[in-house]
This record gives structure tokens, sequence and C-alpha cells, in this order.
């Protein structure tokens, strides 16, 4: 079960300073976000959960939301670089840090590469992903946004913020993801208000950290994906002018760090920091599988109308999180009413099953469900393989407010005090031979 880490806040001058502080690595390390963050409603994605322990599990990791953003103060007038260092002091004082290794996503780039640069006895490494010397055009850049161009981003910026479209062109392997794409929205709302974004959008095009790389005399890990939509010669450029750094090309389309392709980032990292690489982990693991869908759910969308069967839509996939969560589950991803989620014991499985059942009943819901434990393919954040479609087939052969269990979830539970009505051999579409199935009681 994910377990948001608590909350503090760092004084630094008049300023609250959000923080967050886990891990049980020997060294600390600093993450600088880009523009869109918000410390609480970050671990609501499950990859970005999953990449915030990959980073504790070998560093005491420090996360912060900027001043003006997310949980810290709001209201703020959009901040200097040297104001923001300021910010990073205060939480690194907090938090009982004297040096850490600073890593900057995107626009936190600068203020990473500065502070490296200014405070190089705090300063134990810097980690650029994705950032950039320069935001704006120059005779002797070439490579920045031109003035109308950056123009015309800070009007659809402020027009479109909240939206979620922003995914399509910052994280394009996950725009089929709709819970992602509800979640960014929600985490550029939360972030801040589109008249603060676009004072902190004007700030950033008046950036320019050229003349400070040649002064980082720290060890420097460049990271880059050759997709990025942020060109990857931006990348190049901070390596080839900071004394000695390491330049690594990933792989990936995406400017959003914790998405797909996350662990070859956090491998990376994690070799830069400790010099050694963790140990894959297995490629195929024995799971439990639950499928949810909504009965009749193209009838009630039709009843409801878009606006609210989108409301009812979204209260369903919070009810049915929660359950997950409770019970120590992963949500692995959504499609149309549907919610497909791992755990790590099949009695978890079934009562989480029945939870969620009771819990959407409150909404006038209906659901079917359907639990199988197998051994499935490990495919980043998803799972694949026979058992997960074994998982989906029971779910499909569930009546309205059943959960169905495969006869290897019913053997696997014996004294868990779950009782069982058999329902029989039932032929599973695609799947080799009849299954026997038993609803939960």
């Amino acid at each position: 079960m994910v377990v948001t880490p608590t909350i503090k806040y760092a004084k630094s001058g008049d300023i609250h300073i959000a923080y967050q502080a886990f891990g049980e690595g020997r060294s600390d390390l600093v993450a600088v976000p880009g523009v869109v963050a918000h410390l609480e409603l970050a671990w609501e994605d499950p990859i970005h959960a999953h990449a915030m322990e990959r980073l504790a599990s070998f560093a005491r990791v420090i996360a912060f939301d900027k001043r003006g953003q997310g949980l810290s103060d709001r209201g703020v007038a959009a901040p200097t670089l040297e104001e923001r260092m300021d910010d990073v002091r205060a939480v690194m004082d907090a938090a009982g840090s004297e040096r850490a290794a600073i890593l900057g996503v995107s626009e936190g780039g600068a203020l990473a590469s500065l502070f490296a640069a200014s405070y190089p006895e705090r300063t134990s490494a810097l980690i650029l992903f994705g950032s950039r010397a320069r935001w704006s055009w120059a005779p002797d850049y070439p490579t920045g946004t031109p003035a109308e161009a950056a123009g015309g981003f800070l009007r659809a910026i402020e027009s479109l913020w909240g939206t979620g479209l922003a995914v399509d062109r910052l994280a394009p392997s996950r725009s089929k993801d709709q819970a992602f794409r509800e979640w960014w929205s929600k985490l550029e709302r939360t972030s801040a208000s589109p008249a603060d974004i676009v004072a902190l959008y004007r700030m950033i095009f008046e950036i320019d950290t050229r003349r400070v790389l040649p002064a980082i005399r720290v060890p420097t890990l460049v990271l880059h994906r050759n997709h990025d939509p942020l060109p990857i010669a931006e990348g190049r450029y901070l390596a080839d002018r900071i004394p000695g750094a390491k330049f690594v090309e990933l792989e990936g389309t995406d400017h959003i760090p914790w998405s797909t392709g996350a662990d070859e980032l956090i491998d990376e990292i994690e070799e830069f920091l400790t010099g050694a690489r963790r140990i894959p982990e297995p490629d195929r693991v024995l799971t439990t599988v639950l499928f949810v869908d909504i009965v009749g759910s193209t009838d009630e969308a039709a009843r409801l109308g878009d606006g609210k069967w989108r409301d009812l839509l979204q209260r369903y996939y919070a009810a049915v999180r929660r359950q997950i969560v409770r019970f120590n589950g992963r949500e692995i991803g959504t499609a149309g009413d549907g919610m497909f989620a791992s755990f790590d014991g099949p009695a978890r499985a079934v009562r989480a099953a029945l939870a969620i059942r009771d819990a959407v009943s409150a909404l006038s819901l209906r659901v079917r469900a359907g639990v199988h434990t197998g051994e499935c393919e490990i495919m980043d954040h998803n799972l694949g393989g026979i058992a997960v479609h074994i998982g989906a087939r029971v779910c499909e052969a569930a009546a309205p407010d059943e959960v169905l269990v495969s006869s290897t979830v019913k053997d696997l539970v014996a004294g868990a005090g779950l009782r069982f009505i058999d329902r029989g051999q039932h032929p599973l579409k695609g799947v080799p031979e009849e299954w026997k199935l038993f609803a939960a009681a």
C-alpha cells in the first residue's frame, strides 16, 4: 500500500515551503520539480509513486513544492532564482540535510544548476533531466523558443491549463490512459492557477544559465530521452559545457520523467549515485488480478448525460481506488468504466472486490468483479500473460453484484474465512478448456 509521506513546512524568509523527506538511503537527494507539482496529489499516480519508492530505496529523498505552487504559500510574485535557492537551503536545513545530490527536472534544472555552482559545499552531485540552459531564442542560441512562438505558447497555456491536453505532448506514451490524463489535469489545477502559471513561464523564458555551466564543479549526470519534445540537443549542450559531465541518452518520448521508462531513468540515477545498478526484477511473478466493471454503464450514461456521467465516473473511480489501497493492492489501469488491479494475496483481492461492490452501491451503481491468481508477465507498470486474460474473462462471466473467482483462488484462500458458492463450469473466451468458477458469498 502506498503511504504518502508526511507533509512538513520549512520557513524561507516569510514564505512557507512544503516538503517531504522519505527513504532510508545513506545519502540525500533533493528533487527539484518542473512546472507542474503538488506533493500530495503526485502520489496518486501509480507510476509516480513507484518511482518515488525506487528513489527512496537508495537515497533519502527530499521533495518540495516551489513557492507559489502546490502546497507551498500561494499568491506570491513570480520568484527569482536566488529566492528559489533560498528555498532549497531552507528545506535542506529543515530536513537536517547538510549535503545532497540535487536532481533538477525540466525547468527545475536551471535552479539545480545554479545551486550546484553557488553551493558546492552542500551539493554532492548534480543530476539534470529534460532540461536546457536557456528557454528563449537568441542569435547565439538558435535552439531557444522564438518570441512569437513563446507568446502563442503562453496564450495556449492560459486557455488550456487544467484540461489534460498537455499529456499529448508531454507524455504521449500515456495519452490513451484516461486515468493518467484525469490525474494530470487535476495536478495542473492544484499546482497553480492559469494566471500564476503564465507569470511563472514569463520568468522561465528570461532564464539563461549558460554562464553558470562552466562554474559547476560537482559530479554531474545529464539525462535526456531521445524523442523528448524538448530536443535532445538541449541535454547535450548542458553536458558539453559542464566540466566532466556524463551524458546519457534514454529511449522514450515523454518529457515527464516519472512516466513510461521511469525505471530506466532511475537505474541511471542509482548507478551514478551509488556505483551499482539494481539487480533486475524477475519478468514473471505469481500475482492475483482483479477486474471490476460497471453493470449497465451504457444505459446509465445515456440516462444521465455526458456531464453527470463523467462526474459519477470520477466518484466511482475514487471509491474503487480507496478499496484497492485499503487492501494493499496496486492499480494497473482503467479502460472505459473498468478497473484492473493486482494484489499480493488472493484473499485481499476477494475482500477488496466485495468492499468495492458495497462501496459503489452508495452511488447507485452495480458492478461485477472477477479474481484470478496466476503467473503474470511484468511489463514496466503493466501486467500481461494468460493469467490476466483469465481474470478479465472471469469478470465478464460474473452476474451483477457478483464477485466471481477461479478455482485457483478458492483453493488458495482456504482457512481465510471466505465462503464461496459453486457456479459450475464456464467456457472463457480465448482461454483453453472450461473453468470452474465460484461466487464469493
